[in-house]
């Protein structure tokens, strides 16, 4: 009998945790939907307290929360990086087409699961709290979250920060990067929503004196956090950019629009070797300071640039030229970026530091390298470059970032306060999906606005652009075209609180609380 009854609870709680599940996968969809080229931001100040509520009341199962957070975060990372899909089929690579699909697959649920990492530590960090007062929750799962994300950007494979949810809409937020980079937003908007989830999980505990019993102070505070931080990101924002005329470039961009799959065969050599040569000329005959092109512009390596015909184009011209093209370093291959002076000599040369995992090189390949055919186009090995390179151009010291290094803030907010002046980003997005570049420009924007810093951005296919440091875009290029832009640009010195200090903020949140654990506990 008591088998029976058994029976009946276990049938009664299981559309009860399906629908659990259901709810927690619907959130993280939502929570996808605000990133580019969606870009449904105001779903992130909301689309994270579902999860809050089901992880706090379903605590004592220890296994539930879990499941939960797992299910928001391939709600969220499924759809957000749903791009990666793009890379098939990889027939531009040699790759067979159902290969192609496997790989494509395991890519992409590696990285949802990656990131489902992320939530479900957090998640079982939110459990063991669930005795504790509300407030201190709040300020713990903030914090590690924070924390969390810190950890992860500091490794190979990263790309969505809860921070990314507002690029390119809300720049007024986007602001607040100036102060501690992406941990600044990131909080605020778990913060948010975990305010709005401790209104729902207190809603019964109103105020004891009968004038305040219909004012919820989470839910306040909530709204006042959300509005106090957009209007400190406001007057960030209108603050003026300064443009001296000595600090003036004009930068010119080529967009050579050269499908992957014939980049390196002699149709896409000819097409790269035609293409950015007559588009150097036609923008230094515009009277541009230098010409910017994208990652790989030129399939070469770097003792063969001295030959083609767009160094012979610089050394006529007198133009500097910014090329894509590959290095050296023994029997292995960099990425870079080399910069071209007037009388066509290399004087300096930036090596691709974030390589793209699978795409650029093989984690653990001495286990797996015999499973996963190299993606590689080149027969050598290609190797990351030093974590503290600075690069130097007859302008001034600029930042570069190439590509996937977007997505890695440190990396410009390094080069910014050793003295770089301006951004140059050069990438090639062409096997991704167009939604790829979208956010692809919307990290950018990110890290225009972090440094305080004019950002040009050179891609294959697109999106190219100009942004200046408050994040405004004010040219984006078309999908899939050859395209040649110039604008002006001006070089800035300016030091940021977030260029000066790093990110201060998530070790401060940690900070209090462990003071607020204590303090509780002594309570």
């Amino acid at each position: 009998m008591k088998e029976k009854v058994k029976s009946k609870k276990v049938k009664e709680k299981s559309p009860q945790l399906s629908f659990y599940l259901l709810l927690s996968l619907a959130s993280g969809v939502f929570m996808g939907l605000t990133v580019a080229p969606i870009g449904a931001w105001f779903l992130a100040w909301i689309a994270l307290a579902p999860l809050w509520v089901l992880v706090v009341k379903s605590a004592p199962s220890k296994k539930k929360p879990i499941a939960f957070a797992l299910a928001w975060a391939i709600g969220y990372h499924g759809i957000a990086l749903s791009w990666i899909t793009g890379i098939h089929p990889m027939d531009w690579l040699g790759v067979p087409w159902l290969p192609s699909l496997l790989i494509t697959l395991f890519c992409w649920a590696f990285i949802s699961l990656w990131g489902g990492l992320l939530v479900s530590l957090w998640a079982a960090c939110l459990v063991r709290l669930d005795k504790q007062k509300p407030w201190l929750r709040i300020l713990i799962g903030t914090a590690f979250w924070c924390a969390l994300e810190s950890l992860w950007s500091s490794g190979a494979l990263w790309w969505s920060t809860l921070a990314y949810t507002q690029s390119p809409q809300n720049l007024l937020i986007l602001h607040l990067g100036q102060l501690s980079g992406t941990s600044t937003i990131t909080a605020i908007i778990v913060a948010v929503n975990g305010l709005i989830a401790e209104a729902w999980l207190n809603k019964n505990s109103s105020a004891s004196s009968a004038p305040l019993r219909f004012i919820n102070p989470y839910l306040t505070t909530a709204t006042t956090l959300l509005i106090t931080s957009h209007l400190i990101g406001f007057l960030l924002y209108i603050h003026p950019i300064a443009q001296p005329p000595e600090t003036a470039l004009k930068i010119g961009i080529i967009q050579g629009n050269i499908p992957n799959i014939i980049k390196l065969r002699p149709e896409g050599y000819r097409r790269a070797i035609e293409g950015y040569t007559n588009g150097y000329i036609t923008l230094a005959e515009q009277g541009v300071n230098g010409v910017l092109t994208p990652e790989g512009a030129l399939p070469f390596f770097q003792h063969q640039l001295s030959t083609s015909s767009l160094v012979a184009a610089v050394r006529q011209k007198g133009v500097v030229a910014w090329i894509g093209a590959f290095g050296q370093r023994g029997s292995s291959y960099t990425n870079s970026l080399f910069t071209i002076a007037a009388n066509g000599k290399i004087v300096s040369r930036y090596d691709k530091s974030k390589l793209v995992p699978l795409g650029e090189y093989i984690p653990f390949e001495e286990v797996i390298g015999g499973i996963i055919s190299r993606l590689s186009p080149l027969d050598e090995h290609q190797v990351p470059g030093a974590a503290n390179q600075v690069f130097d151009t007859p302008f001034g010291r600029a930042i570069v970032g190439i590509c996937y290094e977007s997505a890695f803030p440190e990396q410009f907010r390094r080069q910014a306060a050793v003295g770089g002046q301006f951004i140059l980003s050069s990438s090639n997005d062409a096997h991704y999906t167009p939604a790829m570049s979208a956010q692809h420009h919307a990290q950018d924007i990110m890290r225009a606005i972090e440094t305080d810093r004019w950002a040009v951005r050179a891609t294959n296919t697109g999106y190219s652009a100009f942004v200046d440091p408050h994040g405004r875009t004010l040219w984006r290029s078309q999908y899939n075209t050859y395209e040649t832009h110039a604008e002006i640009i001006y070089r800035r010195q300016t030091q940021t609180l977030y260029v000066g200090w790093g990110d201060w903020l998530t070790p401060l949140l940690l900070g209090l609380a462990v003071l607020g654990w204590f303090v509780v506990k002594d309570d």
